[in-house]
């Protein structure tokens, strides 16, 4: 198990989540004290492309009304 300092963690990340993703566990530590483990997660499942595949309505592909659309732009 391997001990990183939050700092260094900050730093390389992408580089600790590769060596998590191998099966190592990394341990994040403020000030010397433990306070994360990053650690693989076991349930990651394949995604499966078409998954919404029949359920898109032509409706979804029309333009927004102008009341929903003021709201999402923020304009309510």
């Amino acid at each position: 198990m391997a001990a990183v300092n939050l700092h260094e963690a900050k730093t390389h990340l992408s580089e600790l989540l590769d060596r998590a993703l191998r099966g190592e566990e990394i341990v994040i530590a403020r000030a010397g004290r433990p306070v994360a483990r990053i650690v693989p997660v076991d349930d990651r499942k394949p995604r499966t492309p078409g998954l919404a595949r029949g359920r898109l309505t032509d409706a979804f592909f029309e333009p927004l009304p102008p009341e929903e659309l003021d709201a999402w732009e923020g304009r309510t």
